[in-house]
């Protein structure tokens, strides 16, 4: 009777994972902080392009053993504040209006829309810390990595923009919100 078993296969790793495979799993994830940056889905889509199509031609540059998610979403950043930069004031398009006598909403649906409308009324530098820790459940180091800034800059936006969440989805607040603007 012979002993010698076969030699048990470990499960890959993601250096046997072809860098491809790698970044399709991380489609959802990058549209959703991409919609989350942008406020439009197409055009959340064409930066999700541009990234995926980035991280392809600098795919040499990611270290392996390194957290693909966080390297991505830091390419995500950077594109989109290039982007900001380089454009003007979007405006919006008519397919964007509210059409007139809609419904009254479901009570879930409402709380659903009355916390896209708080969020969107953050800044970008609070929706974008939120999305990161809250959503994607990045840690503060790797949400300060990918926004290039220290890790107590990413705690305090992360603070003011719950604060900030909290006044906004008080029902009286709701019919006054107003922008977030930082004293200086």
């Amino acid at each position: 009777m012979n002993d010698a078993s076969p030699p048990e296969r470990l499960p890959p790793t993601e250096a046997d994972v072809p860098f491809g495979s790698l970044l399709v799993t991380q489609i959802p994830r990058l549209r959703r902080y991409a919609r989350a940056l942008t406020r439009q889905t197409a055009a959340a889509d064409d930066l999700v392009q541009d990234v995926l199509e980035l991280a392809w031609s600098k795919q040499a540059s990611f270290r392996a053993g390194t957290d693909l998610r966080a390297w991505l979403f830091t390419i995500m950043h950077n594109r989109f504040v290039s982007q900001l930069r380089a454009a003007p004031p979007p405006m919006a398009t008519l397919d964007e209006a509210p059409e007139p006598g809609v419904a009254p909403l479901a009570d879930v649906r409402a709380q659903l829309l009355d916390l896209q409308q708080a969020f969107d009324a953050l800044g970008a530098e609070h929706r974008a810390v939120l999305m990161l820790v809250a959503v994607e459940e990045l840690s503060y180091e790797e949400a300060a990595r990918t926004l290039a800034v220290p890790i107590g800059t990413v705690m305090s936006r992360l603070a003011r923009a719950r604060e900030r969440l909290r006044t906004l989805l008080d029902r009286d607040a709701l019919s006054t919100i107003v922008p977030f603007k930082r004293n200086r």
